[in-house]
């Protein structure tokens, strides 16, 4: 898999290698499935994380290792997708907003992972040349996994998020080409909030004005 760590190309001065180009792509991938409401989006959200695993594995124990977190959770979202797709009639998820309680909880949840995964990679300098933003993203995304597992429109918030301090970070440590990828996210999801946004408040009128008054 040593091609994987090799360069592709060169980009505005920037070298792109083989491994940061593909599983940025398919990420790209991933989330135009995701704003579809598509089952594929999850086979194709584990075949990055694959990819990535591959290129990582050996040199980067951290990365790899935070690459197994993102296809376990990818599994966990194919999981709740194909139940929810099945009860919902039209074969595609129905997607609504989160309970208080559940923003509640990912909230803290993402704070408390954040401080957790940072006090572990400071530990250990070798998983992690950036603990803090570092830890912030990769919490961040498996929040967001977990809200669009469970068909909430905040995980396109949570991604917003993430693409905050993903840009910079990746253009900081040399990997251009995932700073640019993180700039089209933002254009994905703004989209996709919208979207799902719309969805959730016409699928949920019709109960609404069956209401008693």
């Amino acid at each position: 898999m040593n091609w994987l760590n090799s360069e592709a190309f060169t980009l505005f001065g920037q070298h792109i290698i083989w491994s940061d180009m593909t599983g940025n792509i398919l990420g790209l991938i991933t989330l135009a499935l995701g704003w579809r409401r598509s089952l594929w989006t999850w086979p194709v959200q584990f075949l990055s994380g694959l990819v990535l695993f591959a290129a990582f594995y050996g040199h980067l124990t951290g990365s790899a290792g935070k690459q197994v977190v993102v296809m376990v959770v990818a599994l966990y979202g194919w999981w709740q997708w194909q139940r929810s797709r099945n009860g919902s009639g039209d074969g595609h998820i129905t997607p609504r907003f989160a309970t208080w309680r559940e923003r509640a909880g990912m909230l803290a949840a993402a704070a408390a992972g954040t401080v957790a995964v940072a006090l572990l990679f400071t530990a250990y300098p070798s998983l992690s040349w950036d603990p803090w933003p570092d830890a912030y993203i990769f919490v961040g995304t498996i929040v967001a996994m977990y809200a669009q597992a469970k068909s909430m429109v905040e995980f396109w918030f949570a991604w917003l998020l993430v693409d905050l301090v993903g840009v910079p970070l990746n253009f900081a440590n040399g990997y251009a080409f995932s700073g640019f990828v993180y700039v089209i996210y933002g254009a994905f999801v703004l989209w996709g909030m919208r979207d799902w946004w719309l969805r959730s408040r016409r699928q949920a009128r019709p109960a609404l004005e069956g209401a008693p008054a």
